[in-house]
């Protein structure tokens, strides 16, 4: 499914915060209505979010490229692809460069990365597996395919059956809303899970895999993804099932040492009392905490897979040398299952 759409100058959305109930292209008009679209999002996933901050800043830069740049930029500062895209469009009118053109290529090469970032992941399942999955990092996230959910979703055209187990991912339920929809679509077999309910179907050997997308990496492999995420990370190492994060090669900031130098975004209470219910969850005097994401711990992690390959420990390393690393048979991942008690002690 198209989740952006540029045509004859016109730049649509597929408004998210409508799904599953409703189907609706947006056509945007400024860039206050860009901004606005990822703040609410409208759009959201982190490549998904680069392209079309990419197409908002080569319409909508009102002749001052800085300017729309640092507005687009402040909208989510946690995912890197947006800042990405928005300096590569910012470079390219320096050189002189036609910027819808630009925009057009970074949307065409995100298409080639998932596929690319899917067939790597399929490469590490066999058919039947079970997989968690935790956010929402299909097409409604990128392109075509996804990151996270590519593996199943190309799986599904290549004649593979998987179960997957779809964490709802509270408080905007982007799992119930986005992954178990898009799923669904797919015509992948999918169970819809509470978030806190991850540990029995782990317990039960439901589970083979856990595939999840990111939003950035650290130099040193930690990831920042959505909240939830590294609770689940533990989990996966305890219990010796194989834990990947699955993202574009420009989802790596460099220039961020550490998961503790990345910004986490907070968000209003409003998402966990009222939005999505019909009556208020706490008393209005209630606070509440809210962070988008939080961080993984780089030992936590089993591989990280890019379109540039797959990444094994130690990443801080193999990160930069992504372009001869090796791949390791799969059935060196499986042995992390009989293992797992040992492995979780040395890892924290």
């Amino acid at each position: 499914m198209d989740n952006i759409i540029y045509e004859n100058g016109s730049l649509k959305i597929l408004d998210q915060t409508l799904l599953p109930n409703e189907e609706k292209y947006i056509t945007m008009k400024s860039l206050e209505e860009c901004i606005e679209a990822i703040k609410k999002l409208r759009i959201r996933g982190a490549p998904a979010i680069g392209i079309f901050a990419g197409y908002s800043l080569a319409l909508f830069n009102g002749g001052d490229i800085k300017a729309a740049k640092a507005a687009l930029d402040a909208a989510r500062p946690t995912a890197v692809n947006l800042s990405w895209a928005t300096a590569r469009i910012a470079e390219a009118a320096k050189a002189g460069k036609n910027l819808i053109a630009e925009a057009k290529a970074i949307h065409a090469e995100d298409i080639e990365l998932c596929r690319k970032i899917s067939e790597y992941g399929l490469s590490l399942l066999k058919d039947g597996d079970g997989i968690l999955t935790h956010c929402n990092a299909g097409e409604l996230a990128t392109s075509k395919y996804g990151t996270g959910l590519g593996p199943l979703i190309l799986g599904k055209e290549k004649g593979y059956t998987f179960h997957a187990y779809t964490d709802e991912t509270r408080p905007l339920l982007q799992g119930a809303r986005l992954t178990s929809y898009e799923l669904e679509k797919s015509g992948t077999d999918v169970h819809l899970i509470c978030d806190n309910m991850a540990s029995y179907v782990m317990k039960q050997g439901l589970i083979d895999a856990v595939l999840v997308g990111c939003d950035r990496i650290a130099a040193n492999g930690d990831v920042a993804n959505k909240i939830g995420t590294s609770g689940t990370a533990i989990l996966a190492k305890y219990y010796g099932i194989p834990f990947y994060v699955l993202g574009p090669y420009s989802t790596v900031d460099f220039s961020t040492p550490t998961g503790d130098d990345i910004e986490i975004e907070m968000r209003g209470g409003d998402e966990i009392k009222t939005m999505f219910f019909e009556k208020p969850t706490a008393l209005p005097e209630t606070k509440c905490l809210n962070p988008a994401f939080d961080v993984t711990d780089h030992s936590l992690i089993t591989a990280i897979i890019t379109d540039k390959g797959i990444v094994y420990p130690p990443f801080g390393e193999n990160l930069k040398n992504i372009l001869v690393m090796m791949e390791k048979p799969i059935s060196e991942e499986r042995a992390h299952k009989t293992e797992h008690n040992l492995d979780y002690e040395q890892c924290t």
